[in-house]
């Protein structure tokens, strides 16, 4: 936290303005009026009389915790107080608030001013009144909320991690690149999986799962992926997009230009044609493993409304958009039933990943659909 960073902040608007106005959006007048809203500073007592406040600093516990302390010395007693962080549990972190009952958690998703979705994360302590201040909040500056309760990697970024996970386990299949990538954005995904994890950041990837292997006890050097991304960026310094080099090569315009050729050192291509049968099963895998993710979530009360889970998956990672989401695509295309036979069919090839939960099965045993389980047809939206 410096002045030097903040004084970033701001020059990044800077562009987003300069970009907007070139482009016709907004007036020059507009535009200065929106930036002459923005004091670059380190002085906290600026923030005084502030209704709602959301920190965005690194994912580090620690420093959001000194944030936090430092905030909430010049805010009312009934001021939000909302922490951007993607992975990072919402409960362990308002432990460092004198008012946990005000902390939230406020999940921006990259680029901020192109993604529509805001998720809000329910601290053990989260009063409903919170709840409701920040979805005013979000709805104020024009976006979409929903709301999810509190657990590592929280809905979003827990379901959307499957997707670049399962790219990478078809990488060390022998599956051509190029096919991965490819069936990846026939299948309705943005981006491929390679390059997904690219813009993400490679060395963020690592950090994350050093992080929750540490917090499960577990050998993170055992999993063949983290050896992959250990290698990719500790042995050859590829981080990503924002290196110029990750899975792909970039050119000076930021694009990708070709798949890295150096991956020949650790992959052996097996798989260098892709007929039809082929493209069908990847699409299944690369779907349902985010759809079974999906279900757990719903299983462990994650997320309750499949509204909100269709609605995130579409404006947060772009799963599918013509599925009508996770949820839509488990009850509309394939029916709970069917899903579950699928699911134990990718199961027993592929692994326990794709293996359905006790939801699945006892929904596929009475044929209900979520929007019937949940409820979502009595409940009101967010």
């Amino acid at each position: 936290v410096s002045q030097e960073s903040a004084e970033k902040g701001k020059a990044y608007s800077q562009r987003i303005v300069d970009k907007d106005i070139s482009r016709g959006k907004i007036t020059k007048e507009k535009g200065d009026a929106l930036l002459a809203l923005i004091t670059p500073s380190t002085d906290y007592a600026l923030i005084k009389g502030a209704d709602l406040v959301v920190e965005a600093v690194f994912e580090n516990v620690q420093l959001k915790a000194d944030v936090t302390k430092k905030a909430e010395a010049f805010l009312g007693e009934n001021a939000v107080f909302g922490s951007n962080t993607s992975t990072l549990p919402i409960t362990g972190l308002a432990e460092a608030s004198s008012r946990p009952k005000n902390f939230i958690g406020i999940h921006f998703f990259s680029p901020v001013e192109r993604m529509g979705l805001v998720e809000l994360i329910l601290g053990k302590e989260t009063t409903p009144e919170t709840q409701a201040k920040a979805i005013d909040y979000v709805i104020k500056i024009r976006k979409t909320p929903i709301t999810v309760n509190d657990f590592r990697g929280f809905y979003t970024s827990r379901c959307f991690g499957t997707y670049p996970a399962e790219g990478v386990e078809m990488l060390m299949e022998g599956i051509a690149p190029a096919i991965i990538e490819n069936v990846g954005r026939q299948c309705g995904m943005p981006m491929g999986p390679l390059e997904v994890s690219d813009s993400v950041g490679l060395d963020t990837a690592l950090k994350i799962g050093k992080t929750n292997a540490e917090l499960n006890q577990q050998d993170y050097k055992k999993d063949p992926r983290a050896a992959m991304l250990s290698w990719l960026v500790e042995d050859k310094g590829r981080v990503g997009r924002k290196a110029g080099k990750g899975y792909y090569e970039y050119g000076d315009d930021g694009k990708p230009s070709r798949i890295w050729p150096g991956l020949s050192e650790r992959i052996e291509v097996k798989v260098k044609e892709c007929p039809p049968e082929l493209k069908t099963e990847l699409t299944k895998r690369f779907l349902f493993r985010q759809c079974i993710e999906v279900a757990r979530c719903f299983e462990e009360g994650v997320i309750t409304d499949p509204r909100d889970a269709d609605v995130g998956s579409i404006l947060a990672w772009g799963f599918a958009p013509y599925s009508g989401g996770c949820v839509s695509y488990i009850d509309l295309f394939w029916g709970a039933k069917k899903f579950v036979e699928e699911a134990d069919r990718l199961a027993d090839t592929y692994g326990d990943r794709f293996r359905p939960n006790k939801l699945l099965r006892d929904m596929a045993a009475k044929d209900e659909t979520f929007y019937e389980r949940f409820g979502a047809k009595e409940k009101k939206a967010a």
